[in-house]
């Protein structure tokens, strides 16, 4: 099982979700974050004074997958959040020991 964590740009939530939800997968987590990488901030107007805004508003998913469909919810994800544009975010790949439902006590692929 893999954990996949991918921070967007936020107006491309829908897409991602549509998206994930044509391949069959069902369930993520997702917040607002705040951020910056190689895009760093950029500089607002506010009544009349200007200020740096050093953290970027973003959009954080996490979703937990079977190995077999890892590959096809990077794609997904890949393709739906671009904008070829600078801060289009990154995708990173995370290893999970085990998943406990809580609910039910299943462990492993039958938890997801």
């Amino acid at each position: 099982m893999k954990k996949i964590e991918a921070i967007i740009k936020p107006f491309k939530l829908d897409e991602v979700k549509e998206g994930l939800a044509e391949i069959g997968n069902v369930g993520m987590t997702v917040s607002e974050v705040k951020g910056f990488g190689h895009q760093k901030g950029h500089t607002e107007l506010y009544r009349g004074a200007e200020y740096e805004v050093d953290f970027i508003p973003k959009t954080k998913i996490e979703i937990v997958v079977a190995e077999d469909k890892v590959s096809a919810v990077l794609e997904i994800i890949e393709q739906k959040a671009k904008t070829g544009k600078i801060g289009d975010g990154k995708i990173f790949v995370y290893d999970v020991a085990q998943i406990i439902r809580i609910r039910t006590g299943q462990t492993g692929n039958a938890a997801l």
